[in-house]
């Protein structure tokens, strides 16, 4: 029996090629008889043409696939053969054969015919070359072939889906085209087992085309008979309440389907009837005047009773009258119109007719909403947190001058936009922007520094304790800045460039992602908190800014010297500002407005949090950063809304607590 065995293993593999050989000559021959059909080809023809070729099991089927929707095929005018032209020049053309590529000879150009397929047809065969794609060598290409089946999903795809999935060694890609195939499996499969387990698959999947997947089986359509046929898939059944037609006759429109309706009235019932021809639209008054204006017209309403027309009830009297007359056609009666409305029945109908399909995936949807609903709920969460480190970063330096200084600087913003044009100066040197962005970091803050420095020197220390006064010099300063900004860099945006390893977000799922420059930023207002911290509690500089703030006489005293303090101060707090303008110009467009779109949030957030503290400043932003985000959610088309709401909720936030989340003690808190 072994030896049998062994014998016909070494048949079978000397075999192949000789099955191999055959089916190419099959396949050679069945070209050829069909030649004609491919030589001019339509989209309504060529499919039965094309699918059989995908049939044959021969090297060539791709080749001459890709070939012909490259338009690279010709054909001899003499008998048709199907070519491929290898050189040609205006008058002489190489042609070879397909088959063998061999040389067959050279021709005029009279004498061949290039095969143009339109549009349609190249779509064709494209679906037709899926299965080989999926199956090449190349794993890009069975990448690009995966993806392109993924937007247009059919279920002719599955059979080559399957058997790519059996060979496919990428275990990512493997991965995608199983998940691929259990969604075909839930649109196209017809048993209903292997839909039901493909359905219940998903449960925790929350993918955006699943869920559309899924929605599509729970597809209703509004049906009026006078039974429910028994078997069908119904999805609700409307109960009209009555006493509604006798109120809203005047006013009567047809049914508009809305599933979400509260209430459903002999109204809509009679206004589905008429939808869909089984009822004659009532007779309204204002037809009623239009038919009797017709009438007058035609003379068929005397003067005695033209005299009644000026009241519904004689309206009414000559319209009967009329119809009485046959002289125009009756209107259904309310009574009419409520008898018929009870004759039929009302109800949604799932287009799915399988009440397991529709109830698994009733199932699945509500377990795959929880998820969505509580991964939403962390992605804004994620988003507030985000948001919140920004207007932190923008605010922070505000709450130093601002809160220790009691200045209020109108020209911060401008601070900010300086970081973010240093940032794209340096950019301009040097072009790795890895080290183009480290290196921005310190000379914004250098730059901003001794541009805080001059400002206080010349204009703030001659105005403290004069609130007022500053506000409108540092206006001033900032309009100053905005122009000086347009003079030097244009009114176009500028590009600050982030490097290439903070391209992109990082993806957690389908529902929570997050940029990787708001993740830098979020780390970067996580250290320059932890730097301001130490500054003030570990430094002497801290120390003697405590002092002034709490009580500048006092410190003065000890041999502090406040003016200095205050210089230094107003300097940190333009120079992380400067820093802050090259975080935020990562993302957001560099202009001489850059500035004005942060000042009124940095006021706010140091207003909320309270004045002159760093906790109370981070405070601030976290709660602006969530309650914006927030109001967004809810109406996620209209940020200046949400932004309007926040300002409101900030008055009235204040109102309640003046001295912020965290209240300062010292000359900030008495002034």
């Amino acid at each position: 029996m072994k030896f049998f065995t062994k014998i016909y293993t070494i048949l079978f593999f000397l075999s192949l090629p000789i099955i191999a050989f055959s089916s190419d000559e099959e396949f050679k021959k069945f070209i050829s008889e069909n030649k004609s059909f491919i030589h001019k080809s339509s989209a309504k023809t060529i499919t039965p043409i094309i699918d059989e070729i995908s049939k044959f099991n021969s090297i060539k089927v791709e080749d001459f696939l890709t070939t012909w929707r490259e338009k690279k095929l010709w054909y001899l005018k003499e008998d048709g053969k199907i070519i491929k032209v290898s050189t040609k020049d205006k008058k002489n053309y190489e042609i070879v054969d397909f088959f063998t590529n061999k040389i067959i000879g050279n021709v005029g150009k009279k004498e061949i015919k290039q095969i143009k397929p339109n549009s349609g047809v190249r779509a064709i065969i494209s679906s037709a070359l899926v299965k080989f794609q999926l199956q090449n060598k190349d794993l890009q290409i069975r990448k690009k072939t995966f993806e392109n089946l993924a937007r247009n999903p059919k279920e002719k795809f599955r059979i080559p889906l399957r058997e790519a999935i059996i060979n496919e060694v990428d275990p990512t890609l493997r991965e995608k085209m199983e998940r691929f195939e259990k969604l075909l499996t839930v649109k196209f499969e017809k048993d209903i087992k292997k839909r039901i387990d493909a359905i219940f698959s998903f449960k925790n999947d929350l993918g955006i085309d699943v869920r559309g997947a899924l929605n599509q089986l729970l597809e209703t359509r509004l049906v009026v008979k006078k039974e429910i046929p028994e078997g069908t898939n119904v999805s609700q059944i409307l109960i009209p309440e009555f006493g509604y037609l006798k109120k809203s006759i005047e006013n009567f429109k047809t049914f508009i389907d809305d599933q979400k309706k509260s209430k459903f009235t002999d109204t809509d019932a009679y206004g589905i009837l008429v939808n869909k021809n089984i009822a004659p639209a009532p007779i309204s008054n204002d037809k009623i005047k239009e038919i009797l204006s017709s009438q007058l017209e035609q003379g068929f309403i005397d003067l005695e009773e033209i005299k009644t027309l000026n009241s519904l009830n004689g309206r009414l009297k000559v319209f009967n009258e009329l119809v009485r007359e046959g002289i125009v056609e009756k209107g259904i009666s309310i009574e009419e119109m409520t008898l018929l409305v009870k004759q039929y029945k009302y109800f949604y109908e799932y287009l799915e007719p399988s009440k397991e399909i529709t109830d698994t995936v009733s199932i699945t949807l509500n377990s795959i909403n929880k998820r969505v609903g509580v991964f939403q709920f962390i992605d804004l969460t994620i988003e507030g947190i985000s948001l919140a480190s920004i207007y932190f970063l923008a605010a922070i330096g505000l709450a130093i001058t601002f809160g220790v200084m009691r200045v209020i600087n109108m020209a911060h913003g401008e601070f900010i936009m300086m970081g973010a044009y240093s940032g794209y100066v340096v950019q301009q040197f040097i072009t790795n922007y890895t080290i183009s962005i480290l290196i921005s970091i310190p000379i914004a803050f250098l730059i901003t520094f001794f541009a805080g420095v001059i400002m206080e020197r010349l204009v703030i220390r001659k105005l403290y304790k004069r609130p007022l006064e500053t506000l409108l010099a540092t206006f001033g300063i900032s309009i100053a800045l905005q122009q000086l900004a347009k003079l030097i860099f244009g009114t176009q945006a500028r590009p600050l460039t982030s490097p290439s390893w903070l391209d992109g977000s990082l993806v957690i799922n389908e529902i929570i992602s997050i940029s990787w420059i708001r993740v830098a930023i979020l780390f970067l207002s996580i250290i320059f908190t932890l730097i301001l911290v130490l500054i003030l509690n570990k430094t002497r500089f801290g120390l003697e800014t405590r002092a002034v703030t709490q009580n500048p006489k006092m410190a003065a005293s000890m041999g502090v010297n406040p003016e200095r303090i205050n210089m230094l101060t107003f300097g940190l707090g333009s120079g992380i500002a400067g820093i802050a303008g090259v975080g935020i110009g990562l993302y957001a467009k560099v202009t001489s407005e850059l500035g004005a779109d942060y000042i009124v949030q940095s006021f706010m957030t140091v207003v909320v949090g309270g004045v002159g503290s760093i906790w109370g400043t981070l405070a601030g932003a976290t709660l602006i950063g969530f309650l914006q985000k927030g109001i967004e959610w809810f109406n996620p088309s209209n940020t200046l809304a949400a932004q309007t709401y926040m300002i409101i909720f900030i008055i009235i936030f204040i109102q309640f607590r003046p001295k912020g989340i965290i209240a300062l003690k010292g000359r900030a808190a008495g002034d």
